[in-house]
């Protein structure tokens, strides 16, 4: 009756648009089927969709063709689907098949149009349907696999990192999943659960599966069902007590943008979900059709009391309207529609209808696609109806309401505008979500005290180096595990940073060999890949091994390897004051000694009474002042500017290298010295080196030296000090090496024994183990940067290991040096420059007052001689001559001996032969 009721309506439309609208008696009838679940309200309104876009396509202007549909009731049935389909190809002969609508029925009826070669234009949205593997099938609605990355945003954002996915246990329930964990796990997020339900079970099956997954630390749910499915569903769910605050739920595209079709109850049990659907156009195309939508198919179905459009039927419209086009440009022919062979009795009604002529060329134009239809773009390329922008919304009293949207490459956004959001806060580009719980604070995505669950098992191991850094004790009588030390306190104070409470307990962890002495951290390591263990506290080194196995937090102290040496005394020596200086900073230095004492000689020479006398007294007089000067004894005064100049530069000079000297020489008479500097000397050598016990020292060890009976494991501080007691050659070892935080430790005790040697070998630093993927790595490396910038780590390490004692202070004075040329390059040219200055300026005064001298006609050696004889003189008594000079100079050279000497006479000077005999007063 329903089927006759529908023909009817549609009939009585058509007749009327026949006599309204000019219809065109000549156009050729094109017989198109079109399969529907015709009993659901999602069916109806496809149907109203199609019929009312045949209608305006055709009303618009005068065609050669048109579209007459043949609608078929699938009753939501495989069978139905598939008989439906082979009757419209039989018995209509149809050129095209809009639907079926679910995928499970359109992956028959794909089939079957592949084999008679008629397109098959379907809104199943299942991506285990491939319009590439079929070449009739014709995708007309978006590929559900389209809204992972709109889901992975969402994940994304709120920064949650792991989901559980809840699918109906169909073929298009499953069909998403690996799409949906690819892009999230892109996202940074993990697919922890995949939970199906089967659209058969019943209310306490699904109860049952609820409470599977509320004992479940994951707080994140991605539910993609269809309305049937879901409506139960949610319904448990509340029941269940997980739509409360602490949950998210996420529901994928079928159901969203179906939500018009469920009950008021299911939609009060649906508050504060979150889901995606695709976006339609506001236009006013829209709004119109809308109207006339709403009107027409009241008419037709009068049972029901409300419905919505929604964006399945907008596609439905465009689809009709493409249909319609490519049928038009494909045309019909006289011939035959369908290519009928040969066939025998025992032929199928396939092999008997035939292939289409028409069928090729129709799913050429419809594969690529391209109008401007009431959804907006619609684009269909390679057989797939290309999707764009998704809009997020939020289940919210009676309806859904739109909180933002997602466009692939720009992600989420407020408002759909063009261009991009990323200059907006990330925080701020979607509008305000009510969770469930009517609570508009985001959930935090996990609960680690969730109700049911067990406490964190939290493994130490029993044997450690030292209890400063770990030390565990069992109560016999309890069983109850105690654990102390640097490392416990970091862990237990990050676990009370964190935003929520986390319950833990401590599992004692001990070798398979009991009586060993120590640990293997690698193997204790393992034992979170092996999901025994949640997390490890121990002064555990992080490594590229190791993160294969556990995620590591941050390092919570930094760390190295370095060597730990036996000190002992210097061996006395006669010339040990020697030792501060190279040989060549001795030598450098008692030159330039002699070079500045010359340079002041020179300067005050003929100024200064103390720098003149017998040769042999001059050249005493260039020691004597130049050395004084080491020990500022130096009486002689000195007149000259420039004398004064280099004495101060060089007296400076001298501070310096007294200085450095005492120093040095002090550091190398009470600092005791290393037998030698790095494990990788000592290694060389093939002297014995220890090393603790399941640590990550090993590897670097096997690195430097392939004999490995040179390596010995030490389990204690005890042992460390034992073994550098014997040396090597008396059994023991000759150098220990260890991480940073262990040596402190050590040599806070035998600081006055052992020192550090050596280069320090960075790597990367002490950190918490968890288990692989878990939460909590990320918020306890935040935790502890947290305690850092706050104080906190560093009042734990200080009451821990203290303020530091020799240990780290010996390690750093132990290496001194002789002091060579290097050292002093700057010094050096300081003096030299200004030396060198001075006596470059006096020799250019003296040159330059003397100038005449070498404009005479006597010979070089006389002029030399000369000024030799003027720079030997005083230049006191110089001046006194010039001023007694008598001004008759015939006088002179009749009353005196000849000897070429220069007079002043009438204020000019002449040349003439005398005697001058200077006395000293």
């Amino acid at each position: 009756m329903l089927i006759l009721r529908i023909t009817c309506l549609t009939f009585l439309h058509l007749l009327l648009f026949h006599f309204t609208n000019g219809f065109n008696t000549t156009a050729a009838k094109v017989d198109v089927g079109i399969i529907l679940d015709l009993q659901t309200p999602l069916g109806k309104m496809f149907k109203t969709c199609i019929s009312m876009a045949i209608e305006d396509f055709y009303s618009k202007n005068t065609y050669k063709t048109m579209i007459v549909p043949h609608f078929r009731d699938s009753s939501s049935d495989i069978v139905s689907a598939a008989s439906a389909a082979i009757d419209l190809l039989k018995n209509n002969q149809v050129i095209a098949i809009l639907g079926p609508q679910r995928s499970v029925q359109a992956d028959f009826v794909i089939d079957i149009g592949d084999k008679v070669n008629v397109p098959i234009i379907s809104p199943a949205t299942s991506p285990s349907l491939s319009p590439q593997e079929s070449p009739f099938f014709i995708r007309s609605s978006w590929s559900s696999a389209s809204q992972a990355k709109a889901v992975a945003a969402i994940v994304n954002h709120f920064g949650w990192r792991e989901v559980v996915l809840v699918y109906e246990d169909t073929n298009y329930g499953s069909g998403l999943l690996p799409f949906l964990a690819e892009d999230l796990l892109e996202s940074n997020a993990l697919v922890s659960n995949m939970t199906p339900v089967s659209p058969s079970a019943d209310n306490d099956v699904i109860l049952e599966r609820l409470f599977e997954l509320k004992r479940m630390q994951t707080r994140v749910f991605v539910v993609h069902m269809l309305p049937p499915v879901a409506s139960r569903f949610f319904k448990m769910a509340r029941r269940a007590g997980m739509m409360e605050e602490g949950y998210a739920w996420i529901i994928a595209d079928a159901l969203t943008s179906l939500l018009d079709s469920v009950d008021s109850e299911t939609i009060e049990a649906m508050q504060g979900v979150v889901g995606v659907k695709a976006c339609s156009p506001r236009s006013s195309e829209v709004q119109n059709f809308t109207g006339r939508w709403r009107k027409r198919f009241r008419q037709e179905n009068m049972e029901l009391e409300t419905s919505k459009l929604n964006v399945f039927g907008l596609w439905a419209y465009d689809s009709v309207t493409a249909l319609a086009e490519s049928v038009e440009r494909v045309g019909v022919d006289a011939s035959p529609r369908f290519n009928k062979t040969v066939v025998g009795r025992n032929s199928t009604d396939l092999e008997a209808i035939g292939v289409s002529n028409s069928g090729p060329k129709l799913a050429h134009l419809l594969k690529n696609f391209t109008s401007k239809g009431l959804s907006g773009d619609f684009v269909i390329k390679n057989g797939e109806l290309q999707a764009s922008v998704f809009e997020i919304m939020n289940v919210v009293g009676n309806g859904a309401n739109s909180v933002g949207f997602w466009r692939k490459n720009h992600g989420i956004s407020k408002r759909l505008k063009k261009g991009n959001d990323a200059d907006d806060d990330p925080k701020q580009r979607l509008g305000a979500v009510v969770w469930p719980g009517q609570t508009s604070e985001a959930p935090r995505g996990w609960e680690v005290a969730a109700a049911n669950a067990r406490k964190l098992r939290i493994g130490v191991p029993t044997k450690c180096r030292t209890s400063q850094l770990l030390d565990v004790s069992i109560d016999e009588e309890t069983g109850k595990v105690n654990a102390s030390g640097f490392c416990i306190d970091v862990f237990e104070e990050a676990m009370r940073s964190l935003p929520y409470p986390v319950q833990f307990e401590y599992i004692a962890f001990k070798n398979a060999d009991q009586n060993s002495t120590s640990y293997n951290y690698d193997s204790l390591i393992q034992q979170l890949a092996l999901k025994k263990l949640d997390g490890v506290v121990a002064d555990i080194t992080m490594s590229a091994k190791r993160s294969k196995q556990a995620d590591i937090t941050i390092p919570y102290i930094e760390s190295g390897i370095s060597t730990v040496v036996p000190i002992k005394e210097r061996e006395e020596s006669s010339w040990d004051f020697m030792e501060p200086l190279s040989s060549e900073l001795w030598l450098t230095t008692a030159a330039f000694f002699v070079f500045t004492g010359f340079v002041v000689w020179v300067l005050e020479h003929r100024l200064n009474d103390d720098f003149q006398g017998p040769l042999h007294q001059q050249v005493g007089m260039i020691l004597w002042f130049a050395f004084s000067t080491l020990t500022f004894s130096q009486k002689e005064k000195v007149k000259s500017n420039l004398s004064r100049f280099v004495v101060i530069v060089w007296l400076f000079a001298v501070l310096v290298l007294t200085a450095s000297y005492t120093a040095n020489l002090t550091s190398l008479r009470t600092v005791k010295q290393l037998d030698t500097t790095d494990f990788r000397d000592i290694t060389m050598k093939g002297e014995s080196v220890g090393f603790k016990e399941g640590s990550f020292v090993r590897a670097v060890l096997d690195a430097t030296q392939p004999d490995k009976s040179k390596f010995k494991v030490l389990t204690s501080f005890q042992e460390y000090h034992e073994a550098l007691s014997l040396g090597s050659t008396g059994g023991g070892v000759a150098a220990i090496v260890d991480n940073l935080p262990s040596i402190k430790l050590f040599l806070n005790d035998y600081c006055h024994k052992y020192t550090m040697s050596g280069s320090i070998h960075r790597n990367s630093g002490f950190g918490f183990p968890f288990q692989k993927n878990s939460p909590l790595a990320p918020d306890v490396s935040r935790a502890i940067l947290e305690m850092k910038e706050n104080g906190k780590m560093d009042q734990i390490s200080r009451r821990w290991f203290g303020e530091g004692g020799c240990g780290s202070s010996n390690a750093t004075a132990a290496d001194s040096k002789r002091l060579t040329v290097n050292n002093f390059k700057g010094l050096f040219f300081i003096t030299g420059i200004s030396s060198f200055s001075a006596l470059a300026i006096f020799l250019f005064i003296f040159f330059y007052k003397n100038r005449l001298v070498w404009s005479s006609d006597v010979s070089l050696k006389h002029k030399l001689l000369q000024l030799a004889q003027r720079f030997d003189h005083r230049e006191r008594h110089v001046e006194l001559l010039k001023k007694s000079a008598v001004v008759n100079c015939e006088e002179m050279v009749a009353a005196e001996k000849s000897k070429a000497i220069s007079c002043m006479c009438c204020g000019e000077v002449k040349w003439s032969t005398i005697e001058l005999v200077v006395t000293r007063p």
